[in-house]
């Protein structure tokens, strides 16, 4: 009997636990609007970022996720030298981002390393930029005085500068100040080893920033936790590239367990993740796109393979009013077109 009577109030205790917790789950967040944003998905009760502008969450080490509602996430690496600056996200948002900088660092911001040339990247490079000071001795900007380093793939320079004489993509004031050619550039600020690493994908300029002693990495567009992938063929990009990205991005990862913990990796979108978010979103992008490649090669037409559904069980997790999983495939189907080898012919394998 006595057994009986504290199973039952195991229960009781149990399904009141249940109650708070949903009852916490669907308290209102301070303001009404709609759970919208990827951050209140994940947690009820944190900021609405298309109202409030700015979070900042702390990630590992000394590094932490500057989150902007309109713009790219800003990644913000700080110490007694000042701050590093993973993108710029919006000009729009720059004031905000320079008194949370001002927080968390006396020091000046010293550097922005853009991962990739999309206006939600670069637009505030112009303002984060003046109130900081050069990373190198010589090493200046388009201002008028000293400024912070922008730093960025060759390929994403050559994308926006012009020849002499043409009017450039973007103002000059929104350009990096210095480049680096190849897969690697590596750079020691605030006492820790931080590696650029070129990852051609969402287009042929992109970069992934590693913090070696943080154990952070920010992965910019290749991967991102509020859409499908997004890769730009006018600029470079393509499907396999992204892939690519994904795999590399696993490479460096080293999780503590079960994919879980360590390595820290923030998207250029979207929430902190781990080393499974990044497997699960590889594996997903890779599914989709070999359904793409296979019904295509079996002579189905762009409309009869969307009418497949081909992303069916993913579009709850990844689907978006702008960028639908329609639009994806679009967008793979069309790359297939251009990257596949011409009918008839095999493709030579790679020794």
């Amino acid at each position: 009997m006595n057994r009986s009577r504290a199973l039952a109030s195991v229960a009781v205790a149990v399904v009141a636990s249940a109650s708070l917790l949903d009852a916490d789950a669907q308290a209102p967040t301070g303001k009404s609007s709609p759970l919208t944003t990827d951050q209140q998905r994940y947690k009820p009760r944190r900021p609405d970022l298309s109202l409030s502008g700015i979070e900042v969450l702390p990630v590992q080490g000394n590094v932490y996720l500057i989150a902007t509602g309109k713009g790219s996430n800003i990644v913000a690496q700080v110490g007694d030298q000042g701050a590093l600056l993973v993108d710029a996200s919006l000009a729009e948002v720059s004031d905000q981002v320079i008194a949370e900088v001002r927080k968390l660092t006396k020091g000046p911001i010293k550097g922005i390393a853009n991962t990739t040339i999309d206006p939600d990247h670069i637009g505030g490079n112009a303002k984060l930029s003046v109130v900081g000071q050069p990373m190198f001795a010589g090493n200046v900007g388009f201002g008028p005085g000293p400024q912070a380093t922008i730093f960025a793939h060759e390929k994403a320079s050559n994308r926006l500068t012009a020849p002499t004489g043409e009017t450039p993509a973007v103002p000059e004031s929104l350009l990096p100040t210095d480049t680096f050619f190849g897969g690697k550039k590596k750079i020691y600020f605030n006492h820790e080893p931080i590696e650029f690493h070129h990852a051609p994908g969402h287009t042929d300029g992109d970069i992934i920033v590693w913090f070696r002693r943080s154990d952070v990495i920010a992965a910019g567009d290749v991967f991102t936790t509020t859409s499908y992938p997004k890769f730009d063929p006018a600029r470079g990009g393509t499907m396999q590239g992204i892939l690519d990205g994904l795999n590399h991005l696993v490479d460096l990862a080293v999780p503590e367990f079960n994919q879980q913990g360590g390595t820290r990796i923030v998207p250029g979108h979207g929430r902190i993740a781990n080393q499974s978010d990044v497997v699960e979103f590889r594996d997903m992008a890779t599914i989709v796109r070999d359904r793409v490649r296979d019904a295509r090669a079996m002579g189905r037409t762009l409309d009869q393979i969307k009418a497949a559904n081909v992303t069916l069980e993913y579009d709850g997790l990844h689907s978006t009013p702008s960028y639908t999983g329609d639009m994806f495939v679009e967008a793979i189907y069309n790359d297939l077109a251009r990257t596949a080898p011409a009918a008839g012919r095999r493709a030579v394998p790679k020794e």
